[in-house]
């Protein structure tokens, strides 16, 4: 077993630990960090980024050659470190004997710092991981209300031990680190569309938290991680085939899934029914080919499954609170 030690929640600090402990080409971009792995440890990325001075944002993206731990020797009991496995598993514990907590693909974790006990996070040789760490100094933190909220939530409420806590499957959360990863801007834009997108997902951990809690009998849903890894699927599938004529008998028998299930994970994923999801990938397809194409209206109409003109321009409307063709004639004026 390997372990690296991290002393400090600032960002530099931590990548310099880092890589002195585990090698690889670390580059720096204005805020962010990317330190690129290949040896006899392990070969992959590990990312990260500072939201603010109290908030920073870290991704393992990796598979170790060896078993290997990072130890949190922090003795700031003011900071919650905020996970979510998106492939593959880790296993969180306080103290190298302490009770071991395992996150698996989908869940989130949230775990606090502890005086005179450090904290581990221990990952499994040859398998391919990927985990995204919030970490927040919540005495630092600038909104008062989230400032409030966290301690309250996460500090106070467990002041005589260390928080642990392992949450239910959620896949919300990895649909908005994909959106984290795809942004391609430069410069203040990009700055502003990565912190916000964080803050989005460091909402959605403490959603899931507060979920679990309210709902402690039944948080762990009738869905199984396999399951809703074929929702996933099926959700992409639907994104990138947006003009098929879909029911839920040929999604169930395309992808094996029962409509209960389907139905469920849509709710659970998406917070809408499989036929909403379809109508809005519809009408987002169209609004994009409507800004990039030389197609007419009736021809997008088609070319996104629809047959019905009047429908389409119904449901647009409800969207972007205009007709198409309004929308298509003030992106003319405005070119």
């Amino acid at each position: 077993m390997k372990t690296i030690a991290l002393t400090s929640n600032n960002i530099s600090r931590a990548f310099e630990q880092i890589q002195a402990q585990l090698g690889g080409k670390l580059e720096i971009t204005s805020k962010e960090y990317k330190l690129e792995i290949n040896n006899e440890i392990g070969k992959g990325f590990i990312t990260g980024m500072t939201v603010e001075p109290a908030i920073c944002y870290i991704d393992y993206e990796m598979e170790f050659k060896e078993d290997v731990s990072f130890v949190y020797k922090q003795d700031n009991v003011d900071s919650i470190h905020f996970g979510y496995c998106s492939k593959g598993q880790l296993t969180q514990c306080f103290g190298e004997d302490g009770k071991k907590k395992k996150l698996e693909q989908f869940q989130t974790g949230i775990f606090s710092n502890a005086f005179n006990q450090n904290a581990f996070l221990s990952f499994n040789k040859n398998q391919e991981v990927k985990v995204s760490m919030i970490t927040v100094n919540t005495l630092s933190v600038f909104d008062k209300e989230l400032k409030e909220q966290l301690i309250n939530t996460f500090i106070r409420s467990k002041e005589n031990e260390p928080l642990s806590y392992v949450g239910s499957l959620n896949l919300k959360i990895i649909e908005k680190i994909q959106q984290l990863n795809a942004i391609s801007q430069k410069g203040i834009i990009r700055n502003l569309l990565i912190n916000s997108t964080i803050y989005l997902i460091l909402a959605l951990e403490i959603e899931q938290h507060k979920y679990d809690l309210t709902n402690s009998d039944t948080a762990h849903n009738s869905l199984s991680q396999s399951d809703l890894v074929i929702v996933k699927n099926v959700s992409e599938y639907i994104t990138t085939n947006p003009e098929i004529q879909y029911s839920l008998k040929y999604l169930c028998q395309r992808f094996s899934l029962s409509p209960f299930k389907l139905q469920e994970g849509f709710k659970i994923m998406h917070n809408r029914t499989v036929t909403d999801f379809i109508r809005n990938v519809r009408v987002e397809v169209a609004e994009n080919l409507i800004r990039t194409s030389e197609l007419n209206i009736s021809e997008i109409v088609y070319s996104v499954g629809l047959s019905s003109r009047s429908y389409f321009s119904k449901i647009f409307k409800e969207k972007y609170n205009c007709s198409p063709k309004t929308y298509q004639n003030k992106l003319a004026f405005t070119a």
